[in-house]
């Protein structure tokens, strides 16, 4: 698979040496907090294995990209696309995992090279996500990158003895296109082989 190349990160692919990084933050609360429910039960390392295998086969219903430093492709994080062809959607799901690069804009980088990636090279016509109310700087960040609130379930989620909003956005192929942060990032983004080693 190609690499997505952007200023400061690359989208790469899964690797085994991944496992490791994940491990370090699948079972921090201070990481996950704002995550999907399953990420709220303590994960194995036979359940870190088995993502990671699952992720290095290929898919034609998910594509999954490492986040990683431009240069040195170490583990920074990770964003996942499961794609609906027949409606030409797509969900995804982003972590930063390493806290060192937390509040950076990394994840943002991360979702508009993906974003371009959806938009340009697999020609989608929506992306959409779910985000929990509690996640404010996630929301924050998918605003900013142009996605727009379309519905609430109000008190979904329970963490911590106390209830928060799920909050469904989305972002259709024109309002992408519309924006003209993004232009940048499609003139950025550079497709690459992956370094051989």
């Amino acid at each position: 698979m190609p690499h997505i190349l952007g200023q400061r990160i690359r989208l790469r692919e899964y690797r085994k040496e991944d496992i490791e990084e994940v491990r370090k933050w699948v079972n921090d609360g201070t990481v996950t907090a704002g995550l999907h429910d399953l990420f709220q039960a303590p994960q194995s390392i036979n359940m870190t294995e088995s993502f990671i295998e699952m992720r290095m086969k290929p898919s034609q219903k998910e594509y999954g990209f490492v986040i990683a430093e431009l240069d040195s492709e170490a583990y920074i994080g990770q964003v996942d696309l499961q794609i609906d062809w027949k409606n030409r959607t797509g969900t995804f799901g982003i972590v930063i995992g390493n806290k060192a690069y937390h509040g950076a804009g990394y994840g943002e980088e991360a979702l508009r090279l993906l974003m371009v990636f959806a938009f340009d090279q697999l020609g989608l016509h929506r992306l959409q996500l779910d985000v929990i109310s509690n996640n404010e700087r996630a929301y924050r960040s998918y605003k900013r990158c142009g996605f727009t609130e379309e519905g609430r379930l109000r008190e979904r989620i329970y963490r911590d003895g106390m209830y928060f909003d799920f909050i469904a956005m989305g972002i259709l192929r024109k309002e992408f296109y519309q924006d003209e942060r993004n232009q940048v990032f499609r003139q950025l983004a550079a497709w690459t082989s992956p370094q051989v080693t």
